[in-house]
């Protein structure tokens, strides 16, 4: 039997209604009766058994819904440096030492405790981080007592902790007459935390993956389903840089025909790849273009600056054209410095579960690029430190916010931080690699406030020529 369409049986008049429920499910990572907002949980439990069935069947997602909270459960066919972060209360990043103490944290809710005040919950986390090497907790360190405020603060949120009595900020201050008592809800604990093995049997980050056994898409729809998870994780997808089966999966209508109608975005396909185009900012963290932040604009700004070089003919040929090198070894790299945090000593060996040779588990590099990629332009660091100097001349410092305005070359790294991970650019030796997708925005222009708008915030605008209407 064929496989049901997206959103198979789901009435025209209720198509806008289950594609917002799944860009709920798919951008939150936790839904409760106030998280993200209040009503969000009854919009999407309305679609509970639709959502699943599809979640599923195209992407391979399992969903956990239950009267009270839904969180899907994803796969991950690659590490990526962009999965990297949880943030605090103020938008600030958690760093190792925080997801450190947050995975203690979790670690210490038994089942047949409902409730659990913060003094023994210290007194119970600190053995607990001192027998981890280089770690540790010490509460006369205002970082350390930060970084547990920090965690207790993200659980919550999302309600997997309920303050009952006393508060936090009472505690942070005063270690000795501060303290608070926390509600413990053991089903919102259990759900945040969903590895695909048993850490403690890992002895690679490898383990953690969808296709850590080089199993590639040995299972029916598989390379599919694959397929439909990069482009809804990833901003943009390039051909070149995925396995030719999945390059001719992407390729296909009726993959961008069930991405549409699941998610009521428009999927825009070109030479060089695919992306979900998202006009709305219905369904990514990362809005861009559009009135913003100073990383934002700044961002917008100098792809505007780097399109000037390609169009002048002079500057172009000044530029140096490189092939981009292959993802692969990029990802190699990365889980190679997430391995070499891994404490060996807590591994289960009985059943300890091992990366199998890097031959098994990914072809050969030429066997992995589909067709072979186009050089890309080079635009060097020192081209870059002179463009966010003339926006600072055009413009004046102050537009780029008191945080920024005495920082450039700050900025610049923060705005090229953005565009790597919307794979715009891609980082290189001596500079960046402006990728096909950049092209897209190459129209960009700013967009000066009028009086009544708030001094230095200047929005971006996309002027879009027919060439770049989706196809």
């Amino acid at each position: 039997m064929s496989r049901r369409g997206a959103a198979a049986g789901v009435l025209p008049s209720d198509l806008g209604s289950y594609q917002h429920a799944v860009r709920l499910a798919l951008t939150n990572d936790l839904i409760t009766a106030a998280r993200p907002r209040p009503g969000a949980l009854e919009q999407v439990l309305q679609w509970a058994d639709q959502l699943t069935r599809d979640l599923r069947e195209l992407l391979g997602y399992t969903v956990i819904a239950t009267t009270r909270q839904v969180r899907v459960v994803r796969r991950l066919d690659a590490l990526d440096d962009t999965q990297r972060h949880l943030f605090a209360k103020k938008g600030k990043p958690f760093d190792r030492r925080r997801l450190a103490y947050l995975c203690l944290v979790l670690a210490l809710f038994q089942r047949s405790r409902v409730e659990i005040s913060l003094a023994d919950l210290v007194r119970a986390f600190a053995p607990a981080a001192g027998a981890v090497e280089g770690l540790g907790f010490d509460p006369t360190l205002g970082s350390h007592k930060a970084a547990v405020v920090d965690c207790l603060d993200w659980l919550v949120e999302r309600g997997a902790l309920r303050i009952s009595d006393g508060s936090l900020d009472a505690w942070a201050h005063d270690t000795e007459r501060g303290d608070a008592l926390f509600d413990i809800d053991h089903d919102i604990c259990a759900i945040l935390f969903k590895p695909a093995r048993p850490v403690q049997h890992l002895t690679s980050a490898a383990g953690l993956l969808e296709d850590a056994g080089g199993s590639g898409g040995a299972r029916p729809g598989e390379t599919a389903r694959r397929a439909r998870r990069l482009l809804v994780e990833y901003p943009v997808v390039y051909f070149a840089e995925v396995e030719p089966e999945v390059a001719e999966a992407l390729r296909h209508p009726a993959l961008a025909a069930d991405l549409a109608r699941l998610t009521g975005l428009v999927v825009e396909r070109r030479a060089e790849g695919v992306m979900l185009a998202d006009p709305g900012g219905r369904f990514t963290d990362k809005p861009f273009p559009g009135r913003g932040g100073a990383v934002n604009r700044a961002a917008g700004l100098l792809l505007a600056k780097m399109a000037d070089l390609l169009e002048d003919p002079a500057e172009r040929a000044e530029l140096r054209f490189t092939e981009p090198p292959a993802e692969a070894g990029d990802r190699r790299e990365l889980l190679a410095r997430v391995d070499a945090a891994l404490p060996r000593a807590g591994v289960a060996d009985a059943l300890a579960w091992t990366p199998p040779p890097a031959s098994a588990r990914e072809p050969a590099t030429t066997a992995v690029i589909a067709a072979p990629p186009a050089e890309v332009a080079l635009v060097e660091r020192a081209r870059l430190a002179g463009m966010i100097h003339e926006l600072y001349d055009e413009l004046g410092a102050a537009s780029f916010s008191a945080a920024w305005q005495h920082d450039p070359e700050g900025l610049l790294e923060a705005a090229v931080t953005l565009l790597a991970e919307l794979r715009l650019v891609r980082r290189h030796p001596g500079g960046v690699l402006l990728l096909p997708a950049f092209a897209r925005y190459r129209n960009i222009t700013l967009a000066l406030p009028d009086k009544r708008a708030e001094q230095g915030r200047l929005a971006l605008d996309l002027q879009a020529s027919p060439a770049e209407e989706p196809s």
